[in-house]
């Protein structure tokens, strides 16, 4: 949580010169993930160490299986549209805003209870909010710097944190979130959605070969 709240300050940063963020979008869903974050790190104590990972799994495939068929549905150019339309929108019409606030309480929840969930924040603003790619990644980096905040507080005493690890992946996850933030400008958006689920697949896939054995 240290290393993704760090990672995603510093990309934050980056898109918001961009002009990539939504702020009060950002804002409300942040603090509302904050809260379920806190309550899924309490609840990770009832977990085992596989489960965590497995869940997590499931819910990369199906995140992945939501941006394919959305992306199937819309082109580039539509994207470019809707960019532009809603680019300087700074709130949602009430039934997405309320469709992504339930999601943004389940990305909270699960990034409380496995450490990860931000790869949830994008699809949720893509597909329920409308927002733009581009945007929703920026802003899903601020609501993500919440997110983990929380969590932390709520793993606080109860387990050991390695600052020497932390600190090595720290510096190497910002240096990517960096180079992913500049090089965003020169990929269509269709691509970027294609290439995320692809990247959510593959893990996904990673992590049920180490760890799903352990349940049969």
């Amino acid at each position: 949580m240290v290393v993704v709240g760090l990672t995603s300050l510093s990309g934050a940063a980056t898109h918001w010169r961009e002009g990539n963020v939504m702020l009060r979008v950002a804002l409300i869903f942040g603090i509302l993930a904050m809260a379920s974050s806190y309550l899924g790190a309490q609840l990770a104590v009832f977990f085992s160490e596989a489960a965590q990972l497995v869940l997590l799994a499931v819910a990369m495939v199906v995140a992945a299986f939501f941006m394919f068929r959305d992306n199937n549905n819309k082109s580039d150019e539509d994207e470019e549209d809707a960019e532009s339309e809603n680019s300087s929108i700074a709130q949602l019409p009430l039934a997405r805003a309320v469709g992504v606030a339930v999601l943004t309480v389940a990305v909270g929840a699960l990034t409380g209870l496995v450490g990860v969930g931000r790869f949830l924040m994008v699809p949720a603003l893509v597909l329920v909010g409308q927002v733009p790619t581009k945007e929703a990644l920026g802003s899903s980096l601020l609501v993500i710097v919440m997110i983990p905040a929380s969590g932390f507080v709520g793993y606080l005493g109860k387990v050991e944190i390695q600052w020497a690890i932390v600190a090595l992946f720290t510096v190497l996850a910002v240096a990517g979130s960096f180079a992913g933030a500049y090089l965003v400008r020169f990929v269509p958006q269709g691509t970027l959605r294609k290439v995320f689920a692809v990247f959510l697949v593959l893990l996904a896939i990673f992590i049920l070969y180490q760890y799903l054995g352990e349940f049969f």
